[in-house]
């Protein structure tokens, strides 16, 4: 994990992180924790891809357990609420 403490940042500018980024994602330290992650623009661009497949996947998922009469349906917020007292 590529570390940078906040305060080189302060010192250096942008420039500090230049080096450390061409190897992976860059943890910006401040008060002794990491606080921050600086991503190269593809890092960001394949993490914002993925998220999105990950999305389409759940919704496809969803829709193939309404198709298949895996979803029950209730008619109050109640209902729904006491077949969850159900299970416990």
């Amino acid at each position: 994990m590529n570390t940078l403490p906040a305060q080189e940042i302060k010192r250096r500018g942008i420039s500090a992180v230049d080096a450390l980024i061409e190897t992976g994602d860059v943890h910006i330290i401040k008060n002794n924790q990491p606080q921050y992650v600086v991503l190269s623009e593809t890092r960001y661009q394949e993490l914002i891809e993925a998220q999105d497949e990950a999305y389409e996947a759940r919704v496809l998922a969803s829709l193939q357990d309404v198709k298949a009469g895996r979803v029950r349906r209730f008619a109050s917020a109640q209902e729904l609420l006491n077949a969850l007292d159900i299970g416990d």
